[in-house]
């Protein structure tokens, strides 16, 4: 069974894109966790690029700049849509810029 045109099958992640609207609802639902996790609250929070991957659900690795020049990566699970769970922040990674390359962690 081949994949629809434009889409990834299981394996790896798909190419750097500008961040979506779909990019940032992901990002926000998990925005309470990463400052719960860091002990401080992000008054800025807005994704800017991601990779997906598509596993049993999808893989997002999203750039989120959180100051003027400060950005986080976050890895956030989002599970299929029949098990109807939130998604959730397996890993990030902090002290980032908008420079660096947003890779698998």
């Amino acid at each position: 069974m081949s994949a629809p045109a434009g889409r990834t099958m299981c394996g790896a992640p798909t190419a750097t894109q500008p961040a979506t609207a779909e990019t940032q609802a992901v990002a926000d639902q998990v925005k309470a966790q990463l400052e719960e996790k860091e002990n401080k609250k992000f008054p800025l929070f807005k994704a800017v690029e991601f990779k997906s991957q598509v596993v049993a659900g999808r893989n997002y690795f999203i750039k989120v700049q959180v100051g003027e020049e400060e950005f986080v990566h976050l890895r956030v699970f989002q599970s299929l849509p029949h098990e109807n769970k939130p998604p959730s922040l397996s890993s990030y990674q902090t002290s980032k810029t908008r420079h660096d390359e947003l890779s698998y962690f």
